[in-house]
């Protein structure tokens, strides 16, 4: 019968055209996003672009990185310019028929798709017959050869849009001899003249490799920075900025907002619930900052402000004694844990039990502990691949035998007397951790080598330390629920009692507009013994009931909520701030190759102003690079930028933590940043982060 109902339907819809259009999966936001033209910058407005070198921007370079990089460490930053009039040689090299790949790698970032359609639009403007291929499921394809050519309908069908949906993506590196042999064949069979590689730092660092590798075959590769978390920011040895975000950053951040500020919303609804929002950012915190910018949620973690943090005490503790604490450089975890403790209690205190607490995926990356217990690691089980002939994940593939390895190294610690990466004080200390927790900093590391903190459910292991802890301060009489005066004195009038005789014994300061319940009065029988040792009622009496329901009240229930925010705001459509932004790259990353660039990441300087002041360029990858522990070795990588602790926009943060915390009678100061707006001007067309750097160097009051 249900199968005949279904056929029916079928043939409705088929047969009825307004419903397959309320059906339809391309609706009226598509169309619009489809059609909209994004914004470009005054440069790309004339018929042709030069590149201008300059010697204005200074960086500090690596040695290793002159080793292996000989042929693209002299670039220069190149600003992009445009021209009107050319002669005809120049004309003729802008113009010519070019084969152009681009790949994207690593996770998608909202706005991909429109570095691929300002590539394609300069491209087939500069000539018609240039042809432009998309590598399918990241290096991966330019490794195996697997492309589709991109036309006006694939093309079309992806303008404005979310996801990397066109080509897919991949996280594979092309990081071996064989690897790049097979490359430079696909290459080479494509006659590609440039290859685009779109993605984070790892695939930067690969792009500034590709072009070493290929310099001599006259292909160039230009890379464009692509990155929710915000860690791609290139500063030059002065600190003048020349790409202040990568782009993804703008819409994650405000999808993420989006949906906490929802929370808050519901938080300041229901009062019963503490939201734990958990945001993308492995190493680097900018999107748990633009979001308390956006939304004032109580508690926002820093990872970079926790990494900072010096407890004093244990210093002077340690010079009265002689013997140096390292322990005390660094937040410990149970440290944080009291530290959200303390936000929780003082907002019960005024009757608001509940809240919205916000933390960086990474944020253990920042506990002094946590980082000690990863190093570590990473170099037990690096030093046992190098000796071994089976991968240590592989011959321990369960945590029991994992923890046996590691108690068999403190032991040889122990017994030999001799240095071990892992001895009887690791052990005994990685023991306390509960096992879930010891499983994750146990599991296998991602491709590039790096711990995999989403992996981790950092949100319990903190929760737990705190849900330890305030039961505690709950049994000490500490963790309370404040009540409103105006309820306690209605509710005991509702029993014909006489609130002021009651309130002087239940109450620290019955005088406040919420009411603290004694810390003696912890369980039913301590609020009788308080009341007969008043004289209030007699030992066979009965607790009135009103009295009782007041002390019900004031007795805290710790209840949370878990959301994790990262995958829904990689595939976001983009804000228009990020549409714009990634044509231009596009279009960038098209004048860098008409002319000749290579080993250059394509940026857009002044993105912190209006976008009157953008301002097209190229960024030399190379001189970017530095030497960075990559699974048990060193490496030259790309950079991480992380959230800089002087920066004006931290500073307001931080000091506005007491404010949205919240920690006083009246309402929050939740602030509602709404859904993403793809066209129109408002406060939130940049990051908040932008916004007030920007005020802060204009010196505004």
């Amino acid at each position: 019968m249900q199968g005949e109902e279904s056929v029916k339907f079928a043939h409705i819809i088929e047969k009825n055209p307004t419903i397959q259009k309320v059906i339809s999966n391309v609706n009226h936001e598509l169309v619009a996003r489809r059609g909209n033209k994004p914004s470009v910058c005054k440069v790309f407005l004339n018929e042709f672009t030069k590149l201008k070198d300059t010697d204005e921007f200074v960086f500090e370079i690596h040695k290793e990185a002159k080793r292996c990089l000989p042929d693209i460490i002299g670039n220069k930053v190149q600003f992009v310019k445009g021209v009107s009039s050319t002669d005809d040689l120049f004309r003729e090299k802008f113009c010519t028929k070019r084969n152009i790949g681009i790949v994207f790698s690593g996770g998608p970032a909202p706005g991909g798709h429109n570095v691929i359609a300002g590539l394609y639009d300069a491209a087939k403007k500069a000539n018609p017959e240039s042809r432009i291929y998309g590598f399918l499921r990241g290096p991966d394809g330019i490794v195996e050869n697997e492309y589709v050519e991109l036309t006006d309908d694939i093309v079309d069908a992806y303008r404005n849009l979310g996801g990397f949906g066109m080509i897919k993506t991949g996280r594979a590196k092309i990081d071996s001899k064989e690897k790049m042999r097979l490359s430079k064949e696909t290459c080479r069979k494509l006659k590609l003249d440039a290859l685009v590689v779109v993605g984070g730092d790892d695939s930067n660092t690969n792009a500034a490799f590709l072009a070493q590798e290929m310099y001599k075959d006259g292909i160039q590769i230009i890379g464009v920075p692509k990155t929710i978390d915000g860690d791609i920011q290139v500063r030059d040895s002065k600190g003048t900025a020349l790409c202040a975000i990568s782009f993804g950053f703008h819409t994650a951040a405000l999808s993420f907002a989006n949906a906490i500020g929802n929370l808050c919303t519901d938080s300041d609804s229901d009062v019963k619930y503490w939201h734990i929002c958990k945001v993308m950012g492995r190493v680097a915190s900018h999107l748990a900052l633009e979001v308390a910018l956006q939304t004032h949620a109580n508690i926002t973690l820093i990872g970079e402000d926790l990494a900072d943090y010096t407890d004093s005490r244990r210093v002077e503790k340690a010079k009265k004694e002689g013997t140096p604490d390292y322990t005390a450089f660094g937040m410990t975890l149970r440290h944080l844990s009291r530290v959200i403790c303390d936000g929780i209690v003082r907002r019960a205190a005024v009757g608001k039990n509940y809240g919205v607490l916000v933390i960086p995926e990474g944020i253990l990356e920042f506990i002094n502990e946590i980082r000690v217990f990863i190093i570590k690691f990473n170099t037990v089980i690096a030093q046992y691949n190098s000796t071994h002939d089976i991968d240590f994940h592989t011959n321990f593939p369960i945590l029991e035998d994992k923890l046996e390895y590691l108690r068999r190294l403190a032991k040889t610690s122990r017994e030999e007397g001799i240095f071990t990466i892992w001895n009887t004080r690791d052990d005994d200390l990685f023991n306390d951790i509960p096992a879930f927790f010891q499983e994750g900093l146990l599991m296998e590391r991602d491709s590039h080598g790096n711990f995999q903190f989403s992996q981790v459910e950092t949100e319990k292991v903190l929760m737990g330390l705190v849900k330890d802890y305030l039961n505690i301060l709950k049994e000490k009489g500490q963790y309370k629920t404040g009540i409103s005066k105006v309820y306690y004195a209605k509710t005991l009038e509702k029993g014909n009692l006489n609130p002021d005789i009651f309130g002087p014994v239940l109450f620290n300061s019955y005088g406040d507009e919420f009411l603290i319940m004694k810390e003696t009065i912890t369980s039913v029988k301590t609020l009788k013994q308080a009341l007969v040792r008043e004289g209030i009622i007699q030992e066979s009496d009965k607790i009135p009931a009103e009295v009782e329901k007041i002390f019900k009240k004031s007795i805290p229930d710790f209840k949370t909520q878990v959301h994790f925010y990262g995958y829904d705001g990689r595939g976001n459509d983009p804000s228009g701030f990020d549409c714009v932004y990634t044509y231009n790259l596009g279009l960038t990353a098209f004048s860098l190759i008409a002319n000749g660039a290579t080993g250059q990441m394509a940026a857009i300087k002044n993105l912190e102003k209006e976008f009157e002041k953008w301002e097209p360029i190229g960024i030399p990858i190379a001189p970017l690079m530095h030497i960075e522990e990559r699974k048990g070795k060193l490496d030259l990588v790309l950079e991480k930028t992380v959230v800089d602790i002087n920066s004006p926009c931290f500073q307001i943060v931080k000091a506005l933590r007491e404010k949205w915390l919240g920690a006083v009678a009246g309402e929050d100061d939740y602030r509602r940043p709404g859904p993403i707006r793809f066209v129109g001007k408002c406060e939130d067309d940049r990051p908040l982060t932008f916004i007030l750097n920007e005020l802060a160097k204009q010196k505004l009051d």
